[in-house]
């Protein structure tokens, strides 16, 4: 009996030790050993709205792929190359009230995106990305415009990011 319980122990000890999972937040598609640098160009706001919505979008792009990747960030030439521009920023009511007016609206926010890996065959992404947020109609748009944008930029960042390296 001694040996059978030694003999499970080890068994479980061999099995335990066996079974394991690894996980990497480290930009999951890509093969470091091919690519190197990053690219990511300025996107241009092609809308009407938020004058500082470029500017925050980079910022958050950048900053993404420079702390979850162990890609360089160059500015011309890199081994991956992301462009695009902001295509969209609206504003629109939801639902609607017995008075016909809006209880609720929702600012979407539509990015293009073409990502151009120059090392790895079949990668590329050239893609619309939107997110959207809605608020309460008796918020006026500057109570709530600068905390919707940062909480969309994220959203669309992380769409972004892992169409096109995140591997999910």
């Amino acid at each position: 009996m001694k040996q059978f319980n030694i003999f499970i122990l080890f068994l479980g000890l061999v099995l335990l030790y066996s079974c394991s999972i690894s996980y990497s937040f480290q930009g999951g598609k890509l093969n470091y050993e091919m690519v190197k640098t990053i690219t990511i160009q300025e996107f241009p706001n092609r809308t009407a709205g938020n004058p500082l919505l470029a500017q925050t979008f980079d910022q958050a792009l950048r900053k993404r792929f420079v702390e979850q990747t162990r890609l360089t960030n160059v500015n011309t030439n890199g081994d991956i190359e992301i462009e695009g521009e902001i295509t969209g920023y609206t504003f629109q009511g939801t639902a609607v009230k017995d008075d016909a007016y809006a209880s609720r609206t929702r600012l979407t926010i539509t990015v293009h995106v073409k990502y151009t890996n120059h090392k790895e065959a079949n990668s590329d992404v050239d893609q619309s990305f939107s997110a959207f947020q809605e608020f309460d109609s008796t918020q006026s748009i500057d109570e709530v415009q600068d905390r919707l944008v940062g909480e969309l930029v994220d959203e669309l960042v992380d769409m972004i990011y892992n169409a096109t390296v995140g591997n999910w």
